[in-house]
């Protein structure tokens, strides 16, 4: 919703915005876009716009969408805005997964933008290279984050379908957002909905690796497709392109088109996932007309995302990380790119469970395994979290521990620390300004 802020801002038009808790970097680049921010939702904030622009967090009951209701305001959601007013003269490329989405879509928008197309985003985290997370661009291209979850109060499909894209990249499908989604059959079929309205002449680059992206398109496909795999034997052959030859710190690889070499990609990016990422964005940038050469040269150049295994500090030899994970998945991807970089150091693992289906207790079975390549745990359990997390305590397969502090958790960290150790925090939130209390605490 901040990135469609944005967008309506530069279209030129009079922004302002209503949250229960904005924070950094978003709150930064709203107030730096001239974009008035006001705590809370509430009617007597409404009182002279033309349109609001509703949010998926907004439902019935709340004092400013009744306002808007029995006043006659118009309404709308942001991916209806955005469909309407920005994409619908747009070659779209729409970047859905799982997980990556953030990072795949600042990967490819950077490699459009470094081969001088000038594109249009919107995407969920702020790329480093564009110090934005949002911009309506000069060129015909806009590349979009396609989210699954859904649209607003009022229309319960998932975000992606209003975008009509041209290219589109699956990277992966697992079950999350168990608030909306009752199970991962619903999520296939949004997924689904997604796939009828590519055209013929667009095209799905999908993950050959992830059996559920497959199950999704053998449900009916009517588009040009490019499978890309990570190099798993079982895949190689049944897929145009593939990963090979990764280097022992896994920031170098070639890749290989139909079993041939066209190239090798440097990036200072962690972790096998990140691998993936880069290269489905080299395979939807190639469809718009991006040599692969020239995006294996933008990725060289990539400085990744803010909250995406972000080095916030380093205060005497300990390295302290920000990063988003909130799904067991991304958090083992997370810590094993983490561990492919760092060898034998130490790594403490800090996790927030502030997704609604972490906080539902869904993942409570895996978290435990998600985190067995951390050296140290520390758990935080908040107050309104109603399942006990020393059930995942207890299955850690290391050292953890529970607490229910922040101060806490930054008081056992200043003092059990030591030199070359590497503190990695994730949430997807603020986690009560975490961050900066640890590095703090360490000088």
């Amino acid at each position: 919703m901040g990135g469609v802020a944005v967008l309506a801002r530069q279209a030129g038009h009079k922004v302002t915005g209503s949250d229960a808790n904005v924070y950094p970097p978003m709150s930064t680049q709203l107030e730096t876009q001239g974009i008035n921010l006001m705590q809370g939702y509430k009617a007597e904030d409404l009182k002279e716009q033309d349109q609001v622009v509703v949010g998926n967090v907004m439902s019935r009951g709340n004092d400013a969408i009744e306002y808007v209701l029995n006043k006659n305001i118009s309404y709308t959601s942001g991916p209806q805005w955005l469909a309407e007013n920005v994409l619908k003269d747009k070659w779209v490329l729409a970047v859905a997964g799982t997980h990556g989405k953030t990072t795949t879509s600042s990967m490819l928008a950077w490699i459009l933008e470094y081969a001088g197309l000038q594109p249009g985003f919107l995407i969920g985290g702020v790329p480093a290279n564009f110090g934005i997370s949002a911009r309506l661009g000069e060129g015909a291209f806009f590349v979009v984050e396609a989210d699954e979850y859904d649209t607003a109060f009022f229309d319960k499909r998932s975000k992606f379908v209003h975008y009509h894209p041209r290219t589109v990249v699956l990277n992966n499908l697992e079950f999350d957002h168990a608030d909306i989604f009752e199970d991962l059959n619903a999520i296939k079929k949004q997924f689904h909905h997604l796939v009828r309205t590519v055209p013929g002449e667009g095209l799905i680059v999908h993950n050959s690796d992830e059996e559920n992206v497959q199950d999704v398109l053998h449900k009916g496909c009517w588009s040009q497709q490019a499978g890309f795999s990570s190099g798993n034997e079982s895949n190689k052959k049944k897929n145009l392109w593939n990963i090979d030859n990764v280097s022992a710190g896994g920031r170098c690889f070639d890749i290989l088109y139909q079993d041939e070499k066209v190239g090798s990609v440097e990036s200072h990016l962690l972790g096998p996932h990140n691998r993936m990422n880069a290269l489905a964005a080299i395979i939807a940038a190639q469809h718009v007309g991006v040599p692969v050469k020239q995006s294996i040269a933008a990725l060289k150049e990539f400085k990744g995302i803010k909250r995406r295994m972000e080095i916030v500090g380093e205060v005497d030899n300990k390295t302290i990380y920000d990063d988003f994970a909130h799904h067991p998945t991304a958090i083992m991807e997370t810590l094993q790119g983490l561990r492919d970089a760092v060898g034998k150091a130490k790594i403490w693992a800090v996790l927030e469970p502030r997704s609604n289906t972490m906080r539902l207790g869904v993942f409570k079975q895996q978290l435990a395994a998600s985190l067995a390549l951390a050296d140290e745990v520390i758990l935080f359990q908040p107050a309104d979290v109603e399942w006990d997390m020393q059930l995942v305590v207890d299955n850690v397969s290391g050292s953890a521990k529970l607490l229910r502090s922040i101060d806490g958790i930054v008081d056992l960290l200043a003092e059990q620390s030591r030199s070359g150790d590497h503190i990695l925090v994730m949430s997807n939130g603020a986690f009560g300004g975490i961050h900066q209390k640890i590095l703090t605490a360490l000088s």
